[in-house]
């Protein structure tokens, strides 16, 4: 059986890309473009990895995090940001919900998306 893997991004170039990237390679994929949407999406789908941006209007990943730690705590979350200054916020936020919360900056290489995706997958 196929891992899930659910992309949350409110630019919907990225999350369709990275959600191809993961098709591509084996996975079943879906993307969605809010943190609402994505938290909705989850609730079927059945994710192992949900990767979600950190900067998004209205609801931001960091709250994001939260709800899916009370709702789905065995999901593995992979944080994506443009902006390295929110390194510290995951780190904060990962400590807070006492989950491992993973952060890539954007744009980040297939390679390394998929590597560090298989890393959290294994310890699942």
């Amino acid at each position: 059986m196929k891992q899930r893997v659910l992309v949350i991004d409110d630019d919907k170039l990225v999350a369709d890309t990275l959600s191809l990237i993961f098709l591509a390679n084996g996975f079943q994929s879906e993307a969605r473009y809010s943190a609402a949407a994505g938290l909705e999406r989850a609730r079927s789908f059945d994710p192992e990895l949900v990767l979600c941006d950190v900067t998004m209007p209205d609801e931001n990943g960091l709250e994001f995090a939260e709800q899916l730690h009370r709702e789905r705590p065995q999901t593995r979350m992979l944080m994506l940001s443009a902006y390295s200054s929110n390194a510290s916020k995951v780190e904060a936020q990962s400590s807070r919900l006492g989950r491992p919360l993973k952060l890539l900056c954007k744009p980040c290489r297939p390679e390394l998306l998929l590597r560090t995706a298989a890393e959290m997958l294994a310890t699942a």
